[in-house]
């Protein structure tokens, strides 16, 4: 019994041991099932992620190709769809304007590298090379791909949108280009249709292109190779003919491969236990998600994010503003915008480049965020307009701290460097009432405000009203009446006399712009040329006085003419060649005439004003410092830059009229410029005890309404002409 016993028990330990060992057994081909499944579910999904990334970067590669030929064909279609390129072009070519305008655009390549203009013949006008002009033909350079596109625009004539672009192999390698006929954009003027020019523009695929595409479509390792590799991957790269020029070919990342390399060392340890391969996945799963959670936080700030600055951009501004639209709604309460616009930046930027002018962009950038308050929306909109959005009240004493913040933080100069800029603010304010009003309108509305603190004198800020939007219309309208007036000549130039002190005989004459809107209403110059200056047109409008000036002198040989200069002229490097030409070709002596340029310009451009002044003084042309005692005078300036008279403000010769210590100031200032031997003109002389008084002070030359109002051409001759000559003419 005991023996038996001890069997059924050993069988029964037996059976016990075979079922835990059958369920240990099960349970390890189950995990050694589920550990091969979750293998091979790992390198399926390796493999796919890896498909689905060259599937991406393939079709990144053929975006990037696609983007690249659609933005020369933007490009040329800005350049060539052009009033001032058709006026400049047909015709007589204006190549100084044609070198400054493409020539010299391609210096740096920020949009294309090489330039060609093309006549109605198919000779090459102009050809330049990264700024430097290109011994070339655009039919050679360009080979049969630019004869067919060429001969596809021709063909098209003057249709609007015949612009194409094409990728092509040049003496300089494989590039895309772009070609279009030189056609005006309104019709103020016209262009041949029978005699067409065309403007073929290239960009090389350069290295540094090659990367930035890298950079901008997300593709490492990008390179442009002559052959196929015979690994990783590539598109070809192909003209309209379908001839391979090269080709786009990257090692791809393999995310997936990255990935299952990570992962695979944690399923192998999962083979040691069940508790601990379930941990490790679930701690892997979790880790995945996380991790991919943040890219995907990172991927939506980067969208939202300008790189130059660190603020938000235009895409982030708007989601910003509907956030605080959104609040302002809940809390019953206001959205303020505030657009700031930099005053000067442009100068910064040409006189000591855009590298400079992107170290004072990270300052602008850092200062107003130190300025704002916690939770204050800053961005950057565009290259030197920022915006700053907060729930508020506009007209809050909030709100007028910040501003009076942000004008002060400006009143500064900074320093960059060894340099120190310049710079200041223009300011518009809109709200948004209990969240009413949209993003896009909102920031319109602070724009339209900005631009009018901007006209109204700069450096201040503004509210937006209904009316400005009424403002900014017929602004528009008058600057489009005006760019016809001078496009057509309709500008009239009228002269007042300058006389001696002593004896008070002629001796010049300043040349005055004048236009009559519609040839009868008469504009103001104080409101157009300040118009001109700031929409471009002053670059047709200054040379046209200069010339009409010069021929007019031709019949006063005995007198100077003096011509006023405006601050937007002298930023034109080819201002002095230009100025020059005209004098030369109008037969008189440069030395009979004297440009007047006010003192501001001096200050904010010490350096590039010099070398105008050099230049023109050299060409034998007198320079004149207009308006002083206006607003600020420097002695400083006056030394550097020795001009040739100093034209006193009329403002300073009331000053010496009405009291004492005018006299004193009127008389020190002529004294001042006696001592750097230097002529002096006053200007507003209204009666003969103001230039009796200005003659005793020392001044030689005397202008204002007492000696003559601003006149015809005609009335300058009569005055000039000797009375004998009067009395034949009367008989």
């Amino acid at each position: 019994m005991l023996r038996l016993a001890r069997h059924l028990s050993s069988m029964i330990g037996a059976r016990r041991l075979a079922v835990v060992l059958g369920m240990l057994a099960s349970f390890a081909v189950v995990v050694s099932i589920a550990t091969i499944l979750i293998m091979m579910a790992l390198g399926f999904i390796a493999n796919r992620a890896n498909e689905l990334d060259e599937e991406r970067t393939r079709q990144a590669a053929f975006g990037a190709l696609s983007s690249l030929r659609s933005s020369m064909v933007t490009t040329v279609r800005d350049y060539a769809v052009w009033d001032d390129a058709v006026q400049a072009i047909y015709g007589q070519a204006d190549m100084p304007w044609l070198v400054s305008n493409f020539g010299l655009a391609t210096e740096g390549a920020p949009l294309f590298d090489t330039v060609f203009l093309i006549d109605e013949n198919g000779r090459t006008i102009l050809a330049y090379r990264n700024g430097a002009p290109l011994e070339a033909d655009a039919r050679s350079y360009g080979g049969t791909v630019f004869a067919d596109l060429y001969d596809k625009v021709i063909k098209a004539g003057l249709e609007p949108g015949e612009e194409l672009g094409a990728f092509l192999r040049t003496p300089n390698g494989p590039a895309v280009a772009a070609v279009s006929a030189v056609r005006p954009m309104s019709d103020a003027v016209k262009a041949p249709a029978h005699a067409l020019r065309t403007l073929f523009i290239i960009r090389h695929l350069s290295p540094a292109r090659i990367a930035k595409i890298a950079d901008n479509f997300l593709i490492s390792g990008l390179m442009l190779t002559e052959d196929e590799p015979a690994k990783g991957l590539a598109v070809p790269l192909t003209n309209p003919g379908g001839t391979v020029l090269g080709y786009l070919s990257w090692t791809p990342d393999v995310p997936g491969d990255k990935s299952y390399a990570q992962v695979r060392p944690l399923v192998l340890l999962a083979l040691g236990g069940v508790i601990i391969f379930f941990v490790l996945l679930v701690l892997t799963g979790a880790a995945f998600v996380i991790r991919l959670k943040a890219d995907e936080n990172k991927a939506r700030t980067q969208a939202l994010t300008d790189r130059l600055s660190g603020l938000r951009n235009r895409t982030g501004l708007y989601l910003g503003l509907d956030e605080l639209n959104a609040r302002a709604t809940l809390e019953e309460r206001d959205v303020v915008l505030l657009y700031l616009d930099l005053d000067g930046f442009k100068d910064v930027n040409d006189f000591y480049g855009h590298a400079v002018g992107d170290r004072l962009i990270r300052g602008v950038s850092a200062g107003l965020a130190r300025l704002v308050q916690p939770g204050t929306l800053l961005a950057r909109i565009g290259g030197d307009e920022f915006a700053i959005a907060f729930v508020g009240a506009a007209d809050g004493p909030q709100t007028e701290r910040l501003i009076k913040s942000i004008l002060d933080f400006f009143a500064e100069p900074f320093a960059i460097g060894e340099r120190v800029a310049i710079v200041g603010a223009s300011i518009g304010l809109a709200g948004s009432r209990k969240g009413a009003v949209g993003g896009e309108e909102l920031l319109r509305r602070a724009d339209v405000a900005m631009y009018r603190a901007k006209h109204a004198g700069r450096g201040r800020a503004m509210h937006y009203e209904t009316l400005m939007d009424d403002d900014r219309d017929a602004r528009r309208e008058m600057e489009d009446a005006l760019r016809a007036a001078v496009t057509r000549g309709e500008i009239d130039v009228v002269y007042q006399p300058i006389v001696k002190a002593r004896g008070r005989e002629i001796v010049g004459v300043e040349a005055l712009a004048r236009w009559h809107r519609g040839g009868s209403v008469p504009v103001p110059p104080d409101v157009f040329i300040p118009l001109a200056e700031a929409t471009g047109v002053i670059d047709a409008l200054g040379p046209l006085v200069l010339r009409r000036a010069c021929e007019a002198a031709r019949n006063w040989p005995e007198i100077g003419i003096s011509i006023n200069v405006s601050p937007a002229q002298f930023r034109n490097p080819y201002f002095p060649d230009q100025a020059l030409a005209i004098i030369e070709t109008a037969g008189i002596e440069p030395s009979r005439v004297t440009l007047e340029i006010t003192e501001g310009y001096f200050i904010q451009n010490p350096g590039r004003a010099k070398l105008v002044m050099d230049r023109l003084k050299a060409g034998g042309v007198r320079i004149a410092l207009d308006d002083f005692g206006a607003d600020f005078s420097s002695v400083g300036y006056l030394i550097r830059f020795g001009f040739d008279r100093m034209k006193i403000d009329r403002s300073l010769t009331i000053a010496g009229e009405l009291s004492v210590k005018g006299g004193a100031m009127l008389q020190a200032t002529v004294a001042l410029a006696a001592s750097f031997d230097m002529p002096v003109t006053a200007e507003g002389v209204e009666t003969g005890e103001q230039a009796a008084f200005l003659h005793l002070c020392g001044c030689d030359q005397l202008q204002g309404y007492f000696f003559g109002k601003p006149m015809s051409e005609k009335a300058i001759g009569d005055l000039l002409a000797p009375p004998e000559a009067v009395q034949a003419a009367a008989s």
